[in-house]
């Protein structure tokens, strides 16, 4: 028996035959979207770790460098520090050999300069360093004067000053002045300034 549709709809069997490839072809497409979603995000792991990768091998060298290097920071510290100590102490030494050297000729032009000058005595000497500080008793500032241009005239003084000249009221009777001075000693040249030599006309 032949049927015939004379309502002109489609069949129900043909509707869905024409929907199946659609929806096959969508779930490729969307497999197609994740498959490469998930190769996207593949490379950019991959790129990362690669990275990471790299960053550790260079933290791992830098962390040997360090360590290979670490003994040669010590010993350069070690070095410094004894290049401290030998300086501070070649300063004391240099300063020991300051206050040393020229004793004599101190003494020795400190008691001529005594001795040329009229009523005059010391009772202290200090040096430190070049720096002297000179007190004594005088029986005038004259004498004090005195004192001063012989220290000057020697050469192995220089910036003599007066810092101090006041009469001792413990001497009523005798007029006597007590004074500091402060000078600074120095060595003059072994050689002498050698002339210009002439010119020749």
């Amino acid at each position: 028996m032949i049927r015939i549709n004379l309502l002109g709809q489609p069949r129900p069997k043909a509707a869905r035959r024409a929907v199946a490839p659609a929806a096959t072809t969508l779930v490729f497409i969307l497999l197609g979207g994740v498959l490469f979603s998930v190769i996207v995000l593949w490379v950019f792991w991959y790129q990362d770790n690669q990275q990471l990768s790299q960053r550790n091998d260079e933290i791992t060298r830098l962390r040997q460098d360090k360590a290979r290097l670490e003994p040669l920071r010590q010993q350069v510290e070690l070095r410094e520090k004894q290049k401290a100590i030998l300086a501070q102490r070649g300063a004391i030494i240099d300063e020991l050999m300051r206050n040393k050297t020229g004793g004599q000729e101190l003494l020795s032009m400190m008691a001529n300069a005594v001795v040329r000058t009229d009523t005059l005595w010391l009772t202290s000497l200090q040096r430190k360093g070049n720096g002297l500080t000179i007190e004594g008793t005088a029986a005038s500032i004259t004498a004090v004067a005195d004192f001063i241009t012989q220290l000057k005239r020697s050469g192995y003084f220089n910036n003599v000053e007066i810092k101090e000249s006041r009469q001792d009221e413990r001497t009523p009777n005798v007029t006597t002045f007590n004074f500091t001075l402060t000078a600074d000693f120095v060595l003059p040249s072994a050689t002498a300034p050698t002339a210009p030599a002439a010119r020749r006309g």
